[in-house]
């Protein structure tokens, strides 16, 4: 049976849904169930990981993200946190400098992840889940060491992953019926009675 384990970069997934109004509807997103979308009866999902970073300075944006992240735990969906940090960045127009929050450590800890559960023999097939060019040289390194693994993708909405496509085994789009039948319910109980519930920018 073909193991496979999903890596899931939330920053990448997430931006494909908030660039249109459209699908803001499916924010509240199973992981779990979106992973089962990708695979055959033959296949068995082993771990489904999600990397994502708060967003510490926005409460409101902290607090849909805290409960979402709930959520996921609550169906056994590994999360990862990475960080942002405070940069300095120029004007493209103006040229003048300005401050602002840039999302790090996602990719380098998908890099990380990914050659890890490698090397523990996790997996046959990793299937990773965004549209980042910058996963490529991990990708590359991955495959030279482990030959037998194969690596796949899916491509968020709205992405072209030209590149990454070219250096995976396999690649798939993730479209809206995926979406669609991959929500959680609006309401969830989980440990201890505790309820979460879809955000209403999220309907």
């Amino acid at each position: 049976m073909n193991r496979i384990v999903f890596f899931i970069d939330g920053f990448n997934l997430y931006h494909s849904l908030d660039c249109s109004t459209t699908y803001y509807k499916y924010k509240w997103l199973n992981l779990d169930k979106l992973a089962r979308c990708f695979v055959t009866s033959n296949e068995k999902i082993e771990k489904v990981f999600y990397f994502t970073t708060y967003a510490t300075w926005d409460q409101v944006k902290l607090a849909k993200h805290q409960t979402y992240v709930k959520a996921l735990q609550f169906v056994n969906v590994e999360v990862v946190f990475g960080a942002f940090r405070y940069v300095d960045k120029t004007c493209r127009i103006c040229h003048k400098q300005y401050k602002t929050f840039e999302e790090k450590q996602t990719d380098v800890n998908i890099a990380i992840k990914l050659f890890q559960t490698a090397v523990q023999d996790l997996w046959d097939t990793a299937i990773i889940v965004s549209g980042d060019s910058d996963l490529i040289p991990a990708i590359r390194a991955v495959k030279s060491t482990f030959p037998a693994k194969r690596i796949g993708l899916v491509i968020p909405i709205g992405r072209r992953a030209e590149e990454l496509k070219q250096i995976v085994d396999l690649h798939m789009k993730l479209k809206e019926k995926h979406l669609s039948t991959s929500q959680f319910a609006d309401e969830i109980i989980i440990d201890g009675g505790v309820r979460l519930t879809r955000p209403a920018t999220w309907k």
